[in-house]
């Protein structure tokens, strides 16, 4: 199965609006687009739907329209592509996700994004050869093949002509790709012409995307959305971390410039709570339960993106959910009290969850996420059993000591921005490298050591197997941070030792150390390939040469 125009192509040519909508209207036998999905038992496939939407399924699973129904409350009124499959748990997840809950008061349009587990059973995509591109990205791009996102434009506006009186619609996209900022732009561009138009407008723009390259990592590409042409470039494994490497040179082309595919306003999300920034990032590093609550999904959805983005480069390997309701069908394993809450960061929005998860020993309750324009009166930490009533005011609620100190440069450097207005861009910037400079400042030594596990080279020999990695020893590692610790890189004082013993034990510690191990393995298994390949290499020069002396 070829890849058509796998990156890096120009700009293709886009007729007008108008054009694009006619010639998915006159397109020689159209899918309906109001129609929900067909059948799970439908199987019928002519050999050129499937290749038709190769393109397209790089990108996206498939592009959800959810409605209001007076008697069935939410309902999925289109799945488009028609074969696109979702089963029934899948179906009522993206239903009661793809609605702010009723009291949050979302008028107008809002954008969010969610999270859900992909149902067991699921037959393997038929475009999995694209998971090679997979093993280019960084880690914490890499797709998770048990979970989908959600990203939603939602419209709510008043409507005397229906009996609620009010408009409520969601335009959903359903991807594995972890890419919020891209699809959050690229509903941008479509939701609200889809809101006027509807159907004929959905499939124009969902052939656009099957035209699109495939999501190769490391090459700029550039992709037309109804008339629009995005340039983008995702990341790769070998980029420097904290860089970007697209340009914004001008170019007549190119309608938008996403200088990032993944990143979410740090320092927006952060900015009532950025003087316990350095606490929040350790209970992260740590996998340790934690809830945003916020009031509405907007702000819940980005808080937690926020933490989980800000021990980047490390990947966050629990689970965590942007926007969570009690309608998730994990709502019952997340809110049990029979045993301890699960290594997850939920965010929520529904006053229930204040007395439902107040036995979690991390919450985070946020007011509104106000542009940045004076400092904000900094949320305290507080004691959890002071998270009584459902007004509760903002704060961080939880009884964890941090084992580093506060760096107070840092908070000041954040509060001289506000005073001088500097950009909440240029103070994520700022935000961002913190965060980075103090994961790599705790990572390196971790790197460091577990690269002394793997034997020498010259142990590697044609005639044995490949030599084993030694034993990661706990102790032994904690030996090495005398000389060879973070206070060679950070100026930040505190227990490192004991943050240390705390991540040895977490999920992150666990994901973290078994794809070093695998990469590891993967290295011992090539060079041991390397040596008998040499060694047969070295064989037959000397067949050869003892047959050339012979005659």
């Amino acid at each position: 199965m070829a890849l058509r125009g796998l990156a890096g192509s120009e700009p293709s040519s886009r007729g007008p609006l108008e054009e694009a909508v006619e010639a998915a209207e006159e397109r020689e036998a159209p899918v309906p687009v109001a129609a929900a999905v067909a059948p799970e038992d439908d199987e019928e496939d002519d050999g050129r739907g499937l290749l038709r939407w190769d393109g397209f399924s790089a990108w996206l699973h498939c592009v959800c329209v959810v409605g209001f129904d007076l008697e069935l409350g939410q309902a999925v009124e289109v799945i488009y592509p028609q074969h696109s499959k979702l089963t029934d748990k899948e179906k009522t997840n993206i239903c009661y996700l793809s609605f702010p809950d009723s009291n949050s008061g979302c008028l107008g349009d809002t954008q969010f994004c969610f999270r859900f587990r992909q149902s067991s059973g699921r037959r393997v995509s038929l475009h999995c050869f694209l998971d090679q591109f997979d093993k280019d990205l960084p880690v914490y791009l890499k797709k998770d093949p048990a979970y989908f996102y959600g990203y939603v434009y939602f419209r709510q506006v008043r409507d005397k002509t229906l009996k609620r009186g009010y408009f409520q619609k969601s335009l959903v996209l359903i991807s594995k790709l972890p890419y919020i900022h891209f699809f959050h732009t690229v509903l941008k561009q479509i939701a609200p012409e889809y809101f006027e138009k509807s159907k004929p407008y959905l499939e124009a723009a969902c052939n656009d995307v099957d035209r699109w390259p495939a999501p190769v990592p490391g090459k700029t590409l550039y992709l037309p959305i109804m008339g629009v042409v995005m340039k983008v470039r995702i990341p790769t494994c070998h980029d420097k971390p904290g860089t970007t490497q697209i340009t914004e040179q001008a170019d007549t082309h190119i309608s938008v410039i996403l200088p990032t595919v993944h990143e979410v306003d740090l320092f927006r999300c952060f900015f009532p709570v950025f003087f316990h920034s350095q606490m929040l990032w350790e209970l992260v590093l740590l996998g340790e339960p934690l809830v945003v609550m916020a009031p509405s999904p907007s702000e819940s959805s980005e808080t937690v993106l926020a933490l989980v983005n800000c021990i980047s480069p490390l990947k966050y390997f629990s689970d965590f959910r942007p926007y969570f309701t009690i309608h998730d069908s994990e709502f019952k394993e997340y809110t049990t009290r029979t045993q301890a809450p699960p290594s997850v960061i939920l965010g929520v929005t529904n006053p229930f969850f204040a007395k439902t998860l107040q036995h979690w020993p991390h919450i985070i309750r946020i007011g509104d996420l106000k542009p940045a324009g004076e400092i904000p009166k900094q949320v305290k930490v507080k004691k959890l059993k002071n998270l009584k009533t459902l007004d509760s005011k903002p704060g961080v609620y939880t009884s964890y000591k941090p084992y580093l100190n506060r760096d107070e440069e840092i908070i000041k450097q954040l509060q001289k921005g506000v005073q001088q207005k500097r950009p909440s861009e240029a103070q994520s910037v700022i935000l961002r490298r913190y965060f980075l400079e103090l994961t790599q400042s705790f990572i390196i030594p971790l790197e460091r050591y577990v690269a002394s596990l793997m034997p020498l080279q010259k142990s590697i020999s044609p005639w044995k197997s490949p030599p084993q990695l030694r034993q990661f020893l706990p102790e032994e590692f904690m030996k090495t941070l005398e000389k060879a610790g973070p206070q060679l890189t950070s100026r930040i004082k505190g227990d490192w030792i004991g943050l240390y013993r705390h991540f040895l034990k977490s999920p992150n510690f666990d994901g973290w150390f078994k794809t070093r191990r695998k990469e590891m393995t993967q290295k011992l298994e090539a060079l041991h390939l390397e040596a008998l390949c040499e060694e047969v290499r070295e064989q037959h020069i000397c067949v050869i040469l003892t047959t050339i002396e012979k005659g």
